[in-house]
This record gives C-alpha cells, structure tokens and sequence, in this order.
C-alpha cells in the first residue's frame, strides 16, 4: 500500500486518539499528546493512508545521542502492511540526523508481536522494569544502535523549502517548490515601529522578530496550503546583519530542525540578493556581475559560477540605502528615506546643484558616499542659514543622480573587464526607478543585458532565501545544529 509520511500537526490528535484508544489498554490523552507536540526535543510522524487518512503515528524524544521511542501504533485495518516499519524506520532516521545514537524503549513482557517486531529492527532486550504497567506487568527495555544515516535530498525540481529572513527589521518566511515556484512569501514590516527614531534600532528590531516569527512562518505555510510535514528543507539567513535580529531567525529555525529532523540550509544575505534575479528570470546563468545595493550594502561582485563569489569592491564607510536615510532625516522627510526622495527626484533637476561624484575616478570598484552625505547636509545648513528656501525636488534629484553616476560607470566597467554579458541588480536601493533604468541604458549600449528583481522582491524577503536555500540543498550544502550567526559573514 502507499504510505506517506508527515509531520504530526494538531489537526491529526483525533484520529490519532482514536487510533491510541483502540490499541492500549492505557491510551494516551489528548493532553499528554498536545504536550509532545509543543516540545523541540521531540520528533513526530504521522503515516496517511489513502485519501489522507492517518492510519499510524509515532514520536520519539532526542536526549543527547540516545532516542527513546514514546509511541507507536498502527491503525488496526492496516497492521502488518509495512506502516508500522515505515513509521520506525523514519522516525530512527530522524532521530540519527539529529544527532542520537542509540534508541531505547519499553515493551510488554507478553507482548509477542512488538518483541518480534523491534528485534526484527535490531534491538535486544537489555533489562527488566518490574511492575511498569498498570496491573503490575513487567516492561522489557530495548536498545539498539541507529543507522549511520545520510541527509536524504528529494529530487531537484520538486523539493518544498521553507526559508527565513530576519537579518534586518523584516521578519518573513516563505515556501517555495522546486526552487522557481513561490507557494507564498510573507513579510512583516517593522518601518513603523523605527521611523520615530529614522532609522533601525537594533534592540528593538531583535524584540519584533521573537514576536512575529512564529506568526509569519506559520502564515507562509498556511497561504501555501502545506504543514511542516510537506516541506523537505528548511533555509535561514545566518549573515550578514544585526547579529540579533539574525540570531533569532536561525534559533527558530535550528529548533524547527531539530523537532522535524529536516536538513537545514545556510544562505548569505546577498547571495540571496542576487539570486532573487532568478525569481524574474530562471535561467540567467553566470558569468556576471552583481550590483548589490541595499541599507547596508553597497558591493560589485563579480560571479564566475553560481557559489563564487568575488567581491571587486565595495563601500568604505555609508551604503547607499543608509546616504538616503539620512538625507532624508535631516530634510525631515521621515524614514526610509530611498522611497521618498525617489519620489521627489522624479519632480527635480538632476544637474540643479553639482554634487561631487565620490571615487568616480579612482581606478577601483570601492564606493564612498560619506563625503557626498556631508556635501548635501552642508548645503542644506547654508541654505537655512542664509534664509533660502530649500527645493527639495532639485536637492533630491541632485543627490540622487550623485550616487547613480558612480554606480552606474563603475559597474558598467567592471562588466566590461570581466567579459560578462550580464549584470544582476540587487537590494533594496535596486528599486530606485533611476538606478534602474541608468543601469539599463548604460549596459544596452554595449549588448549587456541587465536583470532586476520586481520591486517587492528588491528589499528583504524570504523568497530570495528560498530560491539560494534550494541550490544550496541540491549541493548537499548544510548547516549544522550547532552553527551561529555571523553579523559580518563575507560572500567570498
């Protein structure tokens, strides 16, 4: 018979419970099931038969390297069809991905059937329980080694990965299938909660993230129309970022790995970036180069092959996200300050006042907007203090196209130098209407083609994460249980 295995949800407790009431003289209550299922120490399963119908379940408990198997049963229609082997051998093989060597457990002293069963699987009777069970029964306490197991990978083209992003102020999760399909994507925004202060406040961000991570996964999953018993992998952005925001991304989903026994994936912030090109066009290949710019990142890379990564230059003081903020700030246009400026330069004078162009003639691919910041935040002071009334169009336009300028010439040159035929666009500064279309015109004129994410898909999401998580798994590319962010985790 065809048997799937899944994840143990909530909504399986009553035909579980029915099942549990038909096989033990002592079943389970609902209780002690719901008391399993909350624990991150516990794996369980589900089998479903035909039409969706849970036909058996187990659950075992993680403590160390050891597993103690705590249940398992078989609907009584489909004993002795494999669902139970199925169930044990799957719920050892977690067991052993999480790390456990050995699985012990309890059985009847008369129960011939179970004896046989689980010496069938290796185990041996190791000692006696006198009186364990209720009416005095003795139990007979088995051990057994586990299986030296590989992480099993689904097929390429049709693996389910759930992907985590909160290496900033947006806590989002994702699912997506066979590594181009978005089954869902889901971002909570916290811009609210830090325009009072223009810009991100650390602390606070960490403190939003505990509070709506749970909430956010299990939205993405539900708008999906999948439990956790559905995905094959789970990916996290481990850095670069607040190392708190980042850190409770990856513990969640670490504790959402071990419960499963899912691999997990570690994904680079910008590598996720970039490959969010692939979610407008799936088949861009490398040779490239990148332009990554976002609140935090301003770097040309150069890719060769898709996982090498070599970073030809990059800020050396403000990102170009950041420049924008602070403008703003000192404008008092609120915060984030790239949209809004945006939105006035549309309505401004590009050539209306001559801001320098920072390094445009350096002979390298490094960035420094710190001086341009300065040169904007001093005009603006002269103006107030001689009584002029500042145009914020024509200040913005000029600021803007100070910063286009540069990033524009310096990667068209670095796409000449490198040969590629292609550039990738990324972060949230890749949302800029003027970027975009300087960028486009630019590498045109040479037979460069240039891709860009859609504007949702520019500033921090999860589904960037999901479509680098997916390559990562198919190179069998994993994160140990073990691992720890990195705030300042280099692409190459």
């Amino acid at each position: 018979m065809t048997v799937r295995l899944r994840h143990f949800a909530s909504f399986d407790l009553q035909p579980a419970l029915e099942i549990e009431q038909a096989s033990f003289p002592e079943p389970w209550s609902p209780g002690m099931f719901l008391g399993e299922l909350s624990r991150a120490d516990r794996i369980w399963l589900v089998a479903e038969g035909a039409a969706g119908r849970v036909i058996g379940y187990g659950g075992v408990m993680i403590v160390g390297d050891e597993a103690h198997l705590m249940n398992l049963a078989v609907a009584a229609p489909e004993r002795r069809s494999g669902v139970g082997r199925a169930l044990y051998d799957e719920l050892a093989a977690r067991a052993a991905l999480a790390g456990a060597r050995r699985i012990t457990l309890e059985v009847r002293y008369d129960n011939e059937a179970a004896l046989g069963f689980y010496r069938a699987e290796g185990l041996a009777v190791e000692a006696v329980r006198p009186g364990y069970y209720r009416g005095g029964q003795d139990a007979l306490i088995m051990w057994g080694e586990l299986p030296d197991v590989q992480r099993r990978v689904p097929p390429a083209g049709s693996e389910v990965v759930l992907a985590i992003e909160t290496s900033c102020d947006e806590t989002a999760a994702a699912v997506m299938r066979g590594g181009t399909e978005v089954l869902s994507s889901v971002v909570a925004s916290q811009v609210d909660f830090h325009s009072r202060f223009g810009g991100v406040v650390p602390e606070i961000a960490s403190r939003k993230h505990i509070e709506a991570i749970v909430g956010v996964v299990t939205e993405a999953l539900d708008r999906a129309g999948l439990t956790l018993g559905h995905v094959d992998a789970i990916a996290v952005t481990h850095g670069p970022g607040l190392i708190g925001a980042l850190v409770v991304g990856l513990a969640y989903a670490k504790g959402l790995a071990f419960a499963t026994g899912l691999p997990l994936v570690g994904v680079n912030h910008l590598e996720g970036h970039i490959f969010a090109n692939m979610l407008v066009d799936p088949d861009i290949e490398p040779p490239l180069v990148a332009l990554v710019v976002s609140g935090g990142h301003t770097s040309l890379i150069h890719v060769p092959e898709w996982g090498v990564y070599l970073t030809l230059g990059e800020t050396l003081d403000d990102a170009a996200g950041e420049a924008f903020d602070k403008v703003a700030k000192v404008l008092g246009l609120g915060y984030p300050g790239g949209p809004i400026l945006s939105r006035l330069a549309a309505e401004g004078d590009p050539e209306a006042i001559a801001f320098p162009r920072a390094m445009m003639r350096s002979g390298d691919y490094r960035f420094s907007l710190s001086g341009l910041k300065t040169a904007v935040i001093n005009h603006i002071r002269h103006e107030r203090e001689a009584g002029r009334e500042i145009h914020h169009p024509d200040l913005a336009a000029s600021f803007q196209a100070a910063i286009v300028d540069v990033q524009v010439a310096k990667t068209v040159r670095a796409a000449e130098e490198y040969g590629v035929k292609t550039v990738c666009l990324a972060g949230g500064v890749a949302a800029n209407p003027s970027l975009r279309e300087s960028l486009r015109s630019a590498l045109a004129e040479r037979e460069i083609t240039l891709t860009v994410p859609e504007i949702g898909l520019c500033t921090d999401n999860a589904a960037m994460i999901a479509v680098a998580g997916t390559w990562r798994l198919r190179r069998g590319d994993l994160l140990g249980l073990d691992a720890e962010a990195v705030a300042d985790l280099r692409l190459d």
